[in-house]
């Protein structure tokens, strides 16, 4: 039962730590002025911090877990996690969609429309149009909190399963 309650403790605070770490990265990047563009450093360190909240999660469980470590456990307290910090950042993301820069998926839309154009400069208008036309489909802020509490969920599984493998040491082995 204690176990069961430090798992909940471990899931909570370190994705409250994850979801507000992923919050203060989207803060800078908009400060930059980098919203539509963003610099590559951003691209990079978003992925290193949600790999590094769900390792050192898992690690401090199975720490207090006298140094043993289910698949299972490790994969639950990954997904916990994950789960927690992806409802942190689409709430952040729906609140800064729809209050802080609301006009913010009409300004995407015409940057990918300009990359399109940039990339592809023979591609005919009407099939660019379609994409575009495809991609306004999916911008509606509630589907974006979605797909990102979605890909939270995807990146948390497969993160905390490799972690889990590595670290994995079962009690019924010694």
């Amino acid at each position: 039962m204690e176990n069961q309650n430090y798992a909940r403790k471990t899931m909570l605070s370190y994705g409250v730590m994850l979801g507000i770490a992923s919050i203060i990265l989207s803060v800078l990047n908009y400060s930059f002025g980098n919203i539509y563009k963003p610099h590559w450093a951003f691209n990079v360190l978003g992925p290193l911090l949600f790999i590094g909240f769900i390792i050192y999660g898992i690690k401090a469980f199975k720490l207090s877990n006298e140094g043993f470590l289910k698949l299972s456990q490790a994969i639950k307290i990954g997904l916990g996690i994950a789960i927690i910090a992806g409802i942190i950042s689409g709430l952040y993301q729906f609140v800064f969609m729809n209050y802080i820069e609301p006009d913010y998926m009409t300004k995407v839309a015409e940057v990918q429309e300009q990359m399109m154009y940039e990339k592809f400069p023979d591609m005919d208008e009407a099939i660019i149009e379609k994409q575009l036309e495809i991609t306004q489909k999916f911008s509606n802020p509630g589907i974006m909190v979605a797909f990102t509490i979605a890909g939270s969920l995807i990146m948390g599984l497969i993160i905390s399963l490799i972690a889990g493998l590595f670290m994995k040491k079962d009690e019924n082995q010694y």
